[in-house]
């Protein structure tokens, strides 16, 4: 089955580069074959990116916008943040039989478990997230600051028996968040560092792990 790499763009606040510096770093850190694809919402879920919360990727569960981008049953379809940085090998990572797994544990204020900087889906699978979905629905689950994806995947999918979690000890850190060690150094066995909240990939690029690994 294909190994699908893809990153959301909508907005204006990330430039080309960002994609072009994440494909790179993939590229650089993963030997299986792969496809990286850029994903663009649907007209009609347009309304979604104008209100936060990434609402427009739960499409990503949809079997019907799978088709479309020629994406069968079965194939691993990962979704990464374009201000992820990649630091070590991604093949352990994304060489699983889990239908979903998700970055867990490293959410700082947010009491959910889940983060949605990082997930991956076997098409096909739970196709109710995307069908059950709406923003009324959302906003009535148990969230944060605002209504989000990643309190969706935790109240559709919070005892998911083959759901998986990726964190710190599988080398998958936020940065500054928790499993960081003190300082700005990168931890040993790192593969990928989340750059989520305020902070940005941009604003450290003195750090020389940064420079190394986010070009």
């Amino acid at each position: 089955m294909a190994l699908i790499i893809g990153t959301w763009v909508w907005g204006s606040k990330y430039p080309k580069s960002y994609i072009e510096k994440l494909a790179a770093g993939v590229a650089r850190h993963l030997k299986q074959p792969y496809n990286f694809s850029v994903f663009r919402p649907l007209d009609e879920d347009e309304h979604l990116t104008k209100i936060p919360g990434c609402f427009a990727r739960l499409r990503m569960f949809d079997p019907v916008w799978q088709k479309l981008h020629g994406i069968r049953p079965g194939d691993r379809l990962v979704c990464m943040d374009l201000d992820l940085v990649v630091t070590g090998s991604l093949d352990e990572l994304f060489d699983r039989p889990a239908n979903f797994t998700i970055l867990q544990g490293v959410n700082a204020a947010n009491p959910c478990p889940m983060n949605g900087s990082l997930w991956m889906l076997r098409a096909g699978y739970r196709p109710d997230v995307w069908s059950d979905f709406s923003v009324e629905a959302a906003s009535k689950v148990p969230h944060f600051t605002f209504p989000d994806d990643q309190a969706w995947f935790a109240y559709k999918m919070p005892d998911a028996p083959d759901a998986g979690a990726w964190g710190p000890r599988e080398g998958v850190y936020g940065f500054h968040k928790p499993g960081w060690p003190r300082g700005d150094g990168l931890p040993p066995g790192a593969r990928c560092v989340a750059f989520f909240g305020h902070r940005d990939p941009a604003q450290f690029t003195h750090l020389d792990w940064v420079k190394e690994n986010w070009r």
